[in-house]
């Protein structure tokens, strides 16, 4: 019974037996983690993550105005700061977008390559805004990958077509008409909206070499 078990039966136990004796020390490891993990995200990040989200208007706020060039400092130094929180990701979102309107496609890219956005339409443009630099650029090839990405992240009647039309208007400029065309049929026949707006057939026609 459990109760005629002594503490010294138990230490001898724990002593002879590695197999229990290694459980028992991840068991214990895992406690801490967990426990770490806790503490961290209570009192560490969701403090910052909030006061992250309050804070980021200051750059907004010289956007606002024109002052990009203050905004890009304002918001570098943000993104410095709250990197990893809501508002971080945000910032270094709109840091990008900021950099690209004075043509630092470059440095844009290296903003976006760090950018984790929690929701779906966040994480599709952050991929589809590496395209329009890779397209600034002239790297037509990478340009057409990231917008198929884009596309195909999560498909929808919205973005996907979208990003399918850069990528054939890419593949055109690269000469790949063959793969254009492919693009373009395929708006087409699965996106009668968006194909319907951009008068699709005029760039089938147009593509097919």
């Amino acid at each position: 019974m459990l109760e005629d078990i002594t503490g010294s039966e138990i230490k001898d136990q724990f002593k002879k037996n590695k197999t229990l004796r290694l459980t028992s020390l991840i068991i214990g490891g895992v406690a801490v983690l967990v426990l770490g993990y806790f503490l961290y995200n209570q009192f560490i990040w969701k403090p910052k993550n909030e006061k992250s989200k309050e804070n980021f208007h200051v750059a907004l706020n010289y956007a606002a105005i024109d002052s990009v060039d203050l905004a890009i400092a304002e918001a570098q130094t943000f993104v410095n700061k709250y990197d990893g929180t809501k508002g971080g990701e945000n910032a270094q979102f709109t840091l990008a977008r900021m950099l690209m309107s004075k043509g630092k496609f470059n440095d844009a890219l290296k903003e976006l390559e760090g950018v984790d956005m929690d929701d779906t339409f966040g994480k599709i443009y952050v991929i589809g805004l590496q395209g329009d630099c890779y397209s600034e650029l002239n790297n037509l090839s990478k340009a057409a990958k990231f917008y198929v990405d884009a596309a195909y992240t999560n498909k929808n009647e919205k973005t996907t077509p979208e990003y399918l039309f850069k990528a054939g208007l890419v593949a055109e400029s690269a000469k790949d008409f063959a793969k254009a065309n492919e693009l373009y049929l395929e708006i087409k026949n699965n996106y009668n909206t968006f194909a319907d707006s951009k008068a699709i057939d005029k760039y089938i026609a147009r593509s097919k070499r």
